[in-house]
């Protein structure tokens, strides 16, 4: 019996209690059947949750990218590997076969070790998401260089920070790119960052706004001339099991950012297995996941996850508001995409559009529809289900972090029935248990609690980069033994898992446990409500109280506010209980969001308690100015 793919229920509980009883022989039967190695491993597991020291396969060796592209090349060399659509409509998408792509990689490859780039060297990639990108990632994990890619929006101070933390030898980037109707000057922003980064020896420029930038005698380069005059004949490097993949940034509540390392075969197995069965991903099928390559959904769901089960995956460019809003349903509808994996964040915005831009595209392709990076909302959940799944499709909520690797909880398509607002149960392999104030796991189910992971799962970051002291405090010393996920999370009477936001969203308002999320939930429902935050501030009487930020769809219809407020209150008070109306409400007219759509809970909570001393690092917002406007309007 295989244990790769899960086809119905049953199979479901038969592959999770094998996985539990007895997780070597699951996972080694899964890593042994399913990818190409060059030595077996000795043992599967060993680990010190006490430590945080967990490793996997262990003396393994191994390539992701000749799993990702040279095993397929016999089967599947002529079919598309990825398609690029560019963020104009007009210009033309780009099909690039698994044979294209192992000759560009491979190019890159050669590239990469004529410029001096070796083994276990750290490249900076600061890319728009364009082919070179993926490109780029590849061609670093094929010569065993560990990739940090940094999203394409952040700024030269951002920027320069995960340069220096990872001493970085060579960066990556374009003369620009297209976003919308802007175009970005990324050699520029890099340029900046770079005059504080003494680490970098050389930049590789790749040309897509053909604008002119400035180039550095000696240091900087065009990237197409090099490819031109490189080899396409490259021999894979032969990695050890635990050797590094890629360092990739998370923000820290902090603010110094911690640099995230995965490591090869572990990562390789559990993205790759998550892959298939979330997606229910069947040969032919066309996948699109939204996410930029710059955070860990794009790295394991666009590019790792995908091409090691030999999809077609979709690299887009654009935002889904350009030209109009009808961009991502003409993209589905144009490459017959059949599934889609987008974020609440998203959904919600195009929710808030005429729904005519969904309606004239039938959508009919679609057999699966994904949900990630925060909870999704009941009224977001519904919406995303009728009028984008067509109630046909199941809509998989996913649960996981940067730190995870890939999906954690998540309803598996055709086999898990769903139900709004829940993750439901775990993936074979994770073992989640909810604890509590006194570090003891809370038994049973219709409980509330701290998320934690009781045990390694293949796919575990294996330390911060350069800290491992942060990571052992971070994610291991809260709860001992535990992976402390920082979630909190919600076991209903069938063992189905929500998760309520993170611990310090839960709010204990006069003794009562408040999740944020329940509460964002009933005021999103309002008809005039478009998106809240909810966040807790002290008070006398109660210890804490609730103040919500509160995003109107349309400024001028409710003018009224002190009504305004009393009617969302009431929602709240209809939905949740009295206990968990708001003492404050304030209208704003955005939040402080992360670029992966996460609101940035800190700088409310500073805020709300009138705490304006160290908002921490805010160069990864979205919005950095909205933090002003929120503070000038506070009540």
């Amino acid at each position: 019996m295989s244990y790769y793919k899960i086809d119905n229920l049953e199979q479901y509980f038969k592959h999770y209690n094998k996985s539990i009883r007895e997780p070597r022989k699951f996972w080694g039967k899964i890593a042994s059947e399913n990818f190409t190695w060059y030595q077996e491993w000795e043992k599967v597991m060993e680990f010190d949750m006490a430590e945080a020291k967990i490793k996997w396969f262990i003396d393994a060796k191994v390539n992701i990218v000749k799993n990702c592209i040279d095993r397929h090349l016999a089967r599947r060399g002529t079919k598309t590997a990825i398609i690029f659509e560019p963020n104009d409509p007009n210009e033309e998408a780009l099909h690039i076969s698994y044979n294209e792509l192992h000759e560009r990689v491979s190019k890159m490859a050669n590239v990469l070790r004529e410029q001096g780039i070796q083994k276990g060297d750290r490249v900076c990639i600061y890319l728009p998401m364009i082919p070179e990108l993926a490109v780029s990632v590849l061609a670093c994990a094929r010569i065993g260089a560990i990739h940090s890619v940094v999203f394409a929006g952040f700024s030269s101070s951002a920027v320069a920070t995960r340069i220096n933390d990872s001493e970085c030898k060579m960066v990556i980037t374009s003369d620009g790119g297209y976003r919308g109707n802007k175009t970005i000057d990324l050699k520029g922003i890099v340029d900046e960052a770079l005059e504080k980064c003494p680490c970098v020896e050389q930049v590789l420029v790749v040309k897509r706004t053909n604008t002119a930038i400035k180039m550095m005698e000696g240091r900087d380069q065009w990237l197409q001339p090099l490819l031109d005059d490189a080899s396409d004949n490259n021999v894979a490097e032969i990695m050890d099991a635990e050797d590094p993949l890629f360092i990739l940034y998370t923000s820290g509540s902090t603010g110094k950012p911690k640099g995230m390392v995965h490591t090869t075969a572990g990562y390789m197995v559990y993205s790759a297995y998550t892959f298939k069965n979330v997606f229910n991903y069947e040969e032919n099928d066309i996948f699109w996941c939204t996410a930029d390559i710059g955070w860990i959904t794009g790295h394991s769901y666009i590019l790792y996850g995908p091409l090691l089960n030999g999809a077609t995956t979709i690299i887009f460019e654009g935002v889904p508001s350009y030209p109009d809003f009808s961009r991502f349903w003409e993209i589905i509808e144009k490459h017959k995409v059949t599934q889609f994996y987008t974020a609440p964040t998203a959904i919600r915005a195009l929710a808030k559009e005429n729904l005519e831009f969904v309606q004239k595209y039938p959508l009919a392709s679609l057999k699966v529809i994904g949900s990630v990076g925060e909870p999704i909302n009941e009224e977001a959940w519904h919406w995303y289900n009728d009028h984008v799944g067509g109630k046909r499709c199941p809509v998989v909520d996913t649960w996981w972090q940067t730190e995870t690797g890939g999906i954690m909880i998540s309803p598996i398509p055709f086999v898990t029935p769903t139900k709004p607002t829940y993750a439901s149960l775990p993936l074979p392999g994770i073992q989640p248990v909810l604890m509590d104030e006194k570090r003891n796991e809370i038994e049973g189910n219709q409980v509330t609690g701290s998320l934690c992971i009781k045990f390694p799962w293949p796919g575990i970051a294996r330390t911060i980069w350069g800290d491992h002291k942060r990571y052992k405090e971070t994610y291991f010393s809260t709860f001992p033994g535990k992976y402390f996920t920082g979630d909190g999370a919600l076991r209903d009477e069938v063992g189905y898992y929500r998760i309520t936001g993170r611990i310090d969203d839960v709010v204990i308002v006069s003794g009562h446990n408040l999740g944020t999320a329940p509460i964002e939930d009933a005021i999103n429902e309002h008809p005039a409500v478009a998106e809240s935050a909810i966040v807790g501030f002290p008070h006398d009487i109660k210890g804490n109280a609730l103040y919500g930020f509160v995003i109107l769809k349309e400024s001028g219809e409710y003018r009224d506010r002190e009504n305004l407020s009393k009617e969302i209150n009431q929602h709240v008070s209809d939905h949740i209980g009295p206990i968990a109306k708001l003492d404050k409400i304030q209208f704003v007219t955005g939040l402080p969001k992360t670029r992966s759509g996460k609101i940035m809970r800190r700088i409310l909570r500073k805020i709300a308690e009138g705490d304006y001393s160290n908002f921490g690092d805010i160069s990864t917002l979205l919005n950095p100015e909205i933090v002003e406007e929120i503070k000038k309007g506070k009540l």
